[in-house]
Order: C-alpha cells, then sequence, then structure tokens
C-alpha cells in the first residue's frame, strides 16, 4: 500500500506501509539504535514524534510480552527502510507489523532512511505527516503546517497515571490511600515516591532492585500529597513535550527541593534544572539512540549511554543556583549531568536504566540509594 511523508518544510518522501492504511500527524526525529524497537516504541517520552529507525533491518527478532516500557504504544508512527515479516526468537510472539496494527499505529517502510535521516540533520527535527489514504503532496502540507508540535504543549500529564500505585515485583498495585499507612512491604528499607512524567518501567525495576519500595504518583501530584507518605527519597521520571510546559510539576519540585532526596532522569532533569531557576532550549535535532558518549567530569571516564531527548537544560543558565555540571555530552558539549553543591539533589539527560542498551550508567540508582541512606 502507497505512502507519502511529508514535512513541514515540503519535503517528500515516498514509501509503503506494512500495518494497512490510516494517517498520522507528529514530529519526525530519527533514532540511531541498532536493537530495542520494542522498548523505542512504548517509551511515553516519544508521545507526540514519528520516530526514524536509522538501522536499515527492523523487526527481525519480532515482538514479546516483557520488553516493554509502558502499558502501550506511544509514538505516533514509525518509519523504517526495511521491514522484517518473518522474526526469528525464541521469544517472539508476534510481528512488530501485527503489534502497530492491535494499536492502531501506522508503520511504514522502503523510505531512504539515510536521505531523511540526513535532511534532519541539516535543517532539524520537523513536523510531518505520514498518509495512505491522502496521497496529495500539497493537502498533506496544509495538514502538517496546521499540526501544532511539541514546543509549549504538556504532554507529560497526558501520559501521567492518572491515580498513585505501589510498584510491586515488576506489577502496578492500585492503591488510593495518599499517608504513610500506604507502605506494604516493611522489610524494604528505602521508600521512594515516583513523580511520573512518562516513566519507563525499566526505571522501576531498577529501583527495585536496590531494595525500594516505590509509590508511583501523577505528574500533577502536589508536594504536600508526596511528603504526606514520608518517602526516603523522591525520583523525578523522563517524559515527553516541552519541559517548560510542565508548570506545575516544576513548581511542585521547587517546593520539594531540599526537604528530601531528589534524583531525576530526562525530562525530570529538565523540570530541576526549570525549578532551580535555569532555562531550557529545543535541540536542532535531538539526541536518541544506545551509543551516545558522555564524560563524567569526577572520574573523567566516558560513559556510552542510552538518550531520548529533542530539549536540553542551558549551562549558563545555571550560574548562580547552586548547581554544579557533572557529566557533558562529547558530540555537541550539552548538558548531561548536574548535582547541587550542598543540597541532595542530582540529575542526568540520559538514561542509566536503559534496555536493550549499554549499562555504564547504571550506578547512578547506586548514588541515589547512598543519598537516601
Amino acid at each position: 500500500m502507497k505512502a507519502l511523508l511529508v514535512l513541514e518544510d515540503g519535503s517528500v518522501f515516498k514509501g509503503r506501509s506494512f500495518t494497512g492504511a490510516g494517517e498520522t500527524l507528529g514530529e519526525v526525529v530519527f533514532n540511531t539504535s541498532m536493537t530495542g524497537y520494542q522498548e523505542i516504541l512504548t517509551d511515553p517520552s516519544y508521545k507526540g514524534q514519528i520516530v526514524t529507525m536509522t538501522y536499515p533491518l527492523i523487526g527481525n527478532y519480532g515482538i514479546n510480552d516483557e520488553d516493554v516500557e509502558s502499558c502501550r504504544i506511544q509514538v505516533e508512527g514509525f518509519i523504517v527502510k526495511e521491514y522484517c515479516p518473518f522474526p526469528s526468537n525464541w521469544r517472539s510472539k508476534r510481528t512488530l507489523a501485527d503489534y502497530l496494527k492491535e494499536s492502531g499505529v501506522l508503520g511504514i517502510e522502503g523510505i531512504d532512511t539515510r536521505a531523511l535521516t540526513r535532511h534532519i540533520r541539516l535543517q532539524g527535527a520537523m513536523n510531518g505527516i505520514i498518509s495512505t489514504e491522502d496521497l496529495n503532496p500539497k493537502s498533506l502540507l496544509e495538514k502538517v503546517r496546521a499540526f501544532p508540535g511539541l514546543v509549549g504543549r504538556d504532554l507529560a500529564t497526558s501520559v501521567s497515571c492518572q491515580c498513585p500505585f505501589l510498584w510491586q515485583g515488576g506489577k502496578r498495585i492500585k492503591t488510593q490511600q495518599i499517608s504513610p499507612s500506604v507502605w506494604q512491604e516493611k522489610d524494604k528499607p528505602y521508600k521512594v515516591v515516583a513523580i511520573d512524567c512518562g516513566i519507563k518501567f525499566n526505571i522501576l525495576r531498577e529501583l527495585e532492585k536496590r531494595n525500594c519500595e516505590i509509590m508511583v504518583m501523577p505528574a500533577k501530584a502536589t508536594a504536600e500529597d508526596i511528603l504526606s507518605v514520608k518517602p526516603d527519597g523522591v525520583f523525578l521520571s523522563n517524559g515527553p513535550g516541552d519541559p517548560a510546559a510542565v508548570k506545575h510539576a516544576i513548581a511542585q519540585i521547587k517546593a520539594l527541593i531540599g526537604k528530601k532526596p531528589i534524583f531525576g532522569i530526562c525530562l525530570g532533569h529538565q523540570i530541576i534544572g526549570l525549578a532551580m531557576g535555569g532555562s531550557t532550549y529545543k535541540l536542532k535535532f535531538g539526541h536518541r539512540g544506545a551509543n551516545h558518549p558522555v564524560k563524567n567530569l569526577a572520574t573523567g571516564r566516558v560513559e556510552i549511554t542510552s538518550q531520548n531527548h529533542g530539549f536540553c537544560v542551558d549551562i549558563d543558565s545555571l550560574a548562580g543556583t547552586g548547581m554544579e555540571v557533572t557529566h557533558i555530552n562529547l558530540n555537541d558539549n550539552t548538558l548531561e549531568g548536574m548535582r547541587h553543591k550542598s543540597l541532595p539533589l542530582f540529575s542526568v539527560q540520559y538514561h542509566p536504566e536503559a534496555s536493550p542498551g549499554p549499562h555504564d550508567s547504571k550506578y547512578l540508582f547506586d548514588e541515589f540509594i547512598k543519598m537516601m541512606a
């Protein structure tokens, strides 16, 4: 089935759908990972985005029931050079095409993904539309230019849980109770409230491995709600969209700073930067992949990291805030980590929980534990 991808600058790419008919809008971005497409598809940080995989063959190991980062597919559309319809893996339960179809997510192949990626690198990430129903480039261009994009949009609230829950044994346990008596596993020494701005399951798995009992609260939880359960620490999650638009979370984190140890990842890192008085800006084409080098300034060690972000904290804006830079991206020297000079507060822009992906940065979860001890 023929499909067109039209970008907001008028560029047109021809392909074909491997999931049937459909039409979808989003910001078109690229990911340089060779594996992990199931985790990418289910990462809430990709809400509002159409993802292009730079690796040429996708779908060869199918889909299983375990390697998910949320309860559903989050991307708006999926672009690959060549789709593999016959997966070979002992864990595979179904094909990538079937998985996308179940969620009504459009997947297309046959696009020259090298040309598309190069275009985005040169011109910057931009809004786009994929359609099998309307093959008129002019009509599609009008639609994509009417799309609001990601800047100024609070997408974190849309992917956040609506009610608090406990995470136990890799499962969500419902709770309506917001009080210190909510904690059920008394043998676990660390009680953590995780603020869900689009949290990945593997973050919760990594915290649970380290003897944490975890209560996940919605992005709109108040500082009063969080403190009322008397946690040992607060975790601020990843998520999609413009961090400056998540005003409620920024205000609540500002109220929590200095009262409890706080660790933030990705969007959580950006929200902490804003809460401390810094500013954020949109990167030209973002960092998305499992192979980004980051330097730890304290040790001099270079970590290979997994990343997924389109916005960044401005290093210069942190002057006078009490925050110091701990990690730098070696590709473009952007900020990748920071901590407060005296308060129990630190964050990183990349994903130490990434799976599949490098394990170089998992020590950060241990640092959070030490901070709570």
